[in-house]
Formats: C-alpha cells, structure tokens, sequence
C-alpha cells in the first residue's frame, strides 16, 4: 500500500498543467482542457509560448493506472447487485452518473452498510412531499 501511495504521488507530480486556448481572452470559456482544432492555431502547432497539450509522456504509472488518490482502484458500478462482487477493502466504487435517485439511495445504503469507499456520495433528502402532506392533514 505504501508503494502504490508513493506511486500515486509521483503520477501527479509528473502531470502538466494545460490550459484551454484563448482561456484568458475570454470571459465565457471555462478552465477545462479542449484541444485545439483551428488551421492555424499555434498552440496546435505546440509552439512553447501557447502552453503545452497532453501528450502519452504525461500518463502515470501503468501499475496505478486508474487508482484513486486514496489509493485504491475505482470501480463503477450502476446496481445492487454489482456491489457482491467486490471486496469493500481493496476497491473504492463509484455510483454511474446515469443512475435514478431511487435505486441511488439503494446502492448507497448498500455500499455503506458493507464498508465500501463511495466517491460520489451524494446527500438524498428523503420524502419532504410526505412531511408536507402529513402537516395538511392535522390542520
């Protein structure tokens, strides 16, 4: 474990910043790498006073290849069922982004239950309609 940590270390210290062409001539674009497409954009053409684009030089280390930072694999998963498969100390999951809220609440409560690390976990307000009706009914 202590190993992939200082692997996981270093994979980011390798990694280069780049930013989005054009991104401080304009207001509207946000901060998230595009590549540039134009004929004749410099950057493009990786001139070095443009910024630098992603390349294979800056990937990490194939042995934490696909490690989260707190050193372990992430896996997606998107049922219940999924979530037998796997061993709650060795992986970290991650709930799919096309998941219902309904069956959200289910892998969560799962997922937390088993000891599993869940990434994107997300706060459910539960049954506030219900609340609301039950005031209704004593007035």
């Amino acid at each position: 474990m202590v190993g992939i940590k200082k692997l996981i270390s270093d994979r980011t210290a390798k990694r280069g910043s780049f930013k989005r062409q054009c991104l401080h001539a304009k207001a509207k674009l946000k901060d998230v790498w595009r590549r540039p497409r134009g004929g004749q954009s410099k950057q493009r053409k990786q001139y070095k006073a443009k910024g630098r684009i992603p390349a294979p030089g800056f990937a990490g280390p194939v042995a934490v290849r696909g490690y989260h930072p707190c050193g372990l694999p992430e896996t997606l998963v998107q049922t219940p069922s999924a979530l037998a498969a796997l061993d709650p100390k060795a992986t970290a999951i991650r709930i799919g982004g096309t998941v219902g809220t309904k069956k959200r609440m289910v892998i969560q409560a799962q997922a937390l239950e088993a000891g599993f690390k869940v990434l994107n976990l997300r706060a459910v307000v539960v049954e506030e309609a219900a609340a609301d009706d039950e005031v209704a009914d004593d007035e």
